[in-house]
């Protein structure tokens, strides 16, 4: 493994002896059929953004695929996510009608696509439960899950999972709802705190073999409450993970608990769409950057999850595609999660880094292949230079005019321009 070089002034300082988290991965969520929009691409060019999303050569190299657990009528359009049980079997204690096309809104085969590619974690998550089941009886617009229904709407989330199963597909993690603190005019459902507690108590002996996750929540610090909710022995013994999004309140101090938590969901706000790195507007690559180190490194995060892969439209997501003229474009969003995901592998565990100035923003891992990385993004006016790498260091650069080109390490020193993410591989 190459070292650093201890004797040059300490820009950067990495103390392997400081171990944070563990790393379970990065990933995309495909829900509300953006699945559909890649099967809709030439096959070459469909190929091109399976390998923007999960290749570690070519793109990110995500590790996490977040799916949509559907609560629409048959027979609904694009955008709105097919039930497994779209209608009503005749109360919740009657024998269920499940339906499955092995499709699954075109989830099912992007799911294989990133098994193809090493893919291990698959992350169910229900927007609402149908209708029928809600005290609104609507799939959108907030309402509750009916008290007669919590058995039933449970064993609906275990059957999901046993109809991936069969597609040779395992669901690691299952959650119950998607921001339950936030009345959506979309798909939505309400839990307090307390009745995601005991809806946690249903569904935690059914659900065997998957790790269950809470809550979801709108934003990070939102996501407390559901922790100190479930921490009670009845629910505490049932809840693997805790995950949060970065809408309501940023990602940037570590959450109440011992167990792993992720960050979930976000994308920045906007109504363009948007390539560049770093123009200011709040939904740049930059602005990525900036976000994920935070998660990392002030809140802990052992997965981060960036809201949709692709979209259509004045869309906030990775990439944009037009599915009428077959064609896809890149956003500098991409590459900012890519400087992170591509090297810092599951299993990684962050540990101690530092930057000598305020502007630096360092953080480091040590991969389980025996790897280190370290990830800066120069947030200052003025480039830094690093003497203190050795010559056989990785390094590549991510900024307005670079995608992860690798730079040359020269007399043992890397700089690190203004504005630039850099990662840096040590073997």
């Amino acid at each position: 493994m190459s070292q650093l070089r201890s004797a040059d002034p300490p820009l950067i300082t990495i103390d392997e002896k400081v171990r944070h988290q563990t790393i379970d991965g990065f990933g995309i969520s495909t829900a509300f059929r953006r699945g559909e929009l890649l099967k809709a691409l030439p096959e070459d060019r469909r190929r091109e953004v399976l390998d923007l999303w999960f290749d570690c050569g070519k793109g990110a190299g995500f590790s996490i695929l977040r799916l949509g657990i559907g609560s629409a009528p048959a027979g609904s359009p694009y955008d709105d996510m097919v039930s497994i049980q779209p209608q009503d079997p005749g109360g919740p204690d009657a024998p269920p009608q499940y339906i499955w096309d092995g499709d699954d809104n075109s989830q099912v085969w992007v799911a294989r696509a990133a098994q193809e590619y090493g893919v291990r974690r698959f992350f169910a998550v229900p927007w609402s439960a149908p209708g029928y089941m809600k005290d609104n009886g609507e799939e959108d617009n907030g309402g509750r899950l009916k008290p007669e229904w919590w058995r039933a709407y449970a064993d609906y989330l275990v059957q999901y999972t046993r109809f991936y199963q069969r597609e040779g597909i395992r669901i690691t993690d299952l959650a119950f709802a998607n921001e339950p603190d936030w009345t959506a005019p979309h798909p939505s459902m309400r839990f307090t705190p307390k009745e995601a507690a005991e809806f946690v108590k249903v569904l935690g002996p059914l659900a065997s073999g998957v790790r269950l996750v809470c809550c979801e929540s709108l934003g990070w610090e939102e996501t407390k409450a559901y922790i100190a909710a479930t921490a009670e022995p009845g629910a505490r013994r049932w809840v693997k993970l805790y995950s949060g999004h970065g809408y309501g309140t940023p990602v940037d101090s570590p959450l109440p608990t011992k167990r792993p938590t992720w960050m979930s969901e976000w994308n920045p706000n906007g109504t363009t769409w948007n390539e560049s790195w770093y123009d200011g507007s709040g939904s740049d690559g930059y602005t990525i950057a900036s976000a994920v180190h935070d998660a990392l490194a002030f809140a802990g995060v052992s997965g981060y999850l960036y809201w949709l892969g692709a979209s259509k439209g004045n869309t906030r997501a990775l990439l944009r595609i037009d599915e009428e003229a077959g064609t896809y474009r890149v956003s500098k969003r991409l590459w900012a999660l890519a400087a992170f995901s591509r090297f810092v592998r599951p299993g990684a565990v962050r540990i101690g880094a530092a930057g000598a100035v305020p502007s630096l923003k360092v953080c480091a891992f040590h991969n389980p292949d025996g790897s280190r990385v370290i990830v800066v993004l120069n947030t200052g006016v003025a480039p830094r230079t690093w003497a203190g790498v050795s010559e056989e260091a990785e390094v590549y650069r991510t900024d307005v005019n670079a995608s992860l080109d690798p730079v040359p390490v020269r007399d043992g020193a890397v700089t690190f321009p203004p504005r630039a993410l850099t990662t840096i591989v040590l073997r």
